[in-house]
């Protein structure tokens, strides 16, 4: 079955300082190696072309977890690490935000040039799937960036995104080549979002064959497919509260992190050393690279990775994150060489944490958690797009705190 999909996102314009953008491609590329290593190069595309996962993916790279941003600032991200090693990896990606989407059709053709795939099949791919998104399918949204990802054999995956001007709302269309029958006869699991009433659907089965030239206009209600489809609505709230995460999950992965000593469990010995704010980020990236899909229903629980470069939930720890990034790309490289012990070890973590949500009571002090986050983010030198955190100042018998 297809994971394709769309998400509703609030519309942020923002900027990425590249203190946070480094780092992301460096997070990001070896996520996406160890997804490779795992799982293979097709897994990536699957995983991209998943809603849910990829804005648990953005969420854990410091980005802001509900907002449009973590689209363009994802994709740009790997496409600056992938295709430098695009021809290692077998991973290639086209286009980008606004001029740079019209640049995937040429990108495309230097791709098959090293492949020896079909090129004009592939920008025939990639332009049927924005004209399907922008112009066939009208539901408000103007296509602004289009990023066409592909592997060399051939399996590829679509991220794209328009906006609504009206409602300051971003959405994301997902495609993934795996179970495509057709572009114009229902291609996506189906297009979902807030009900905004009747819409020009050209892609409803009873639709005509777009390459043969629009005839037929039918319109659909987006309600008739919704339960088909992977549906993410983000929240237009900025911080993150209990009802945007398993405080279950969450809870278990802090239990792991911080309330039991690594040497306790045979299978991690390898991290031995590593402290517990480190074991938090790498836990929830283990279950970033190993996790299924039912996993990631609530993105903004992996934010509590590497934070966000907003201040939400807290700073992003910088020296947390760097120590990360050092232990993933430290795992990949063994296991290039046939020593995949570290790698295990990271898998482990996710594998822990699923096993204990079975019995585990979580405590409802999410707020309680985030402000020590915040307390403490200095320490691990927590940044912001405001500056740098600062630790708590007494005043009196109370504490006044100094986050920026």
């Amino acid at each position: 079955m297809k994971r394709s999909g769309s998400a509703n996102l609030p519309l942020h314009y923002g900027y990425v300082p590249q203190w946070l953008a480094v780092r992301m491609a460096k997070l990001g590329l070896a996520i996406t190696e160890s997804i490779i290593s795992e799982y293979g190069k097709n897994e990536i595309l699957r995983r991209l072309s998943d809603p849910f996962w990829f804005q648990s993916f953005g969420a854990v790279m410091g980005m802001d977890w509900h907002s449009s941003g973590i689209t363009t600032s994802v994709m740009g991200a790997l496409k600056r690490a992938i295709n430098p090693r695009a021809k290692e990896l077998g991973i290639f990606i086209c286009g980008g935000k606004g001029k740079s989407s019209r640049q995937a059709p040429a990108e495309l053709i230097s791709v098959a040039d090293q492949t020896g795939l079909d090129g004009n099949y592939l920008v025939r791919c990639s332009k049927l799937s924005a004209k399907v998104d922008n112009t066939a399918i009208q539901d408000g949204f103007q296509l602004y960036m289009h990023n066409f990802i592909v592997s060399d054999t051939g399996e590829w995956t679509v991220v794209q995104q328009g906006m609504n001007a009206g409602d300051k709302t971003a959405r994301r269309y997902h495609w993934h080549s795996e179970g495509l029958q057709s572009f114009v006869e229902e291609p996506h699991t189906a297009i979902c979002g807030i009900n905004q009433g009747t819409i020009l659907n050209m892609t409803a089965a009873d639709a005509k064959p777009a390459q043969n030239a629009i005839i037929n206009v039918t319109h659909e209600k987006p309600e008739k497919m919704m339960h088909e489809v992977q549906q993410l609505i983000m929240p237009s709230h900025h911080e993150v509260r209990s009802e945007n995460i398993d405080l279950r999950r969450l809870g278990t992965v802090l239990w792991l992190a911080h309330d039991k000593q690594i040497t306790y469990f045979e299978d991690l010995l390898l991290l031995e050393g590593v402290g517990p704010r480190t074991m938090q980020s790498l836990a929830l990236v283990s279950e970033v690279v190993h996790g299924t899909p039912s996993r990631f229903k609530d993105p903004a629980r992996f934010s509590f990775a590497h934070g966000g470069k907003d201040g939400h939930p807290f700073p992003v720890p910088v020296n947390i994150y760097d120590e990360t990034i050092s232990i993933l790309q430290n795992a990949v490289q063994k296991a290039k060489l046939d020593n995949s012990d570290k790698q295990t070890a990271i898998r482990k973590l996710h594998e822990i944490a699923k096993q204990a949500e079975n019995n585990f009571i979580p405590k409802d002090n999410l707020d309680e958690l985030i402000q020590k986050e915040r307390d403490e983010s200095w320490k691990y030198g927590g940044k912001t797009v405001f500056g740098d955190a600062k630790p708590p100042r007494k005043v009196g018998k109370g504490i006044q705190l100094r986050m920026f």
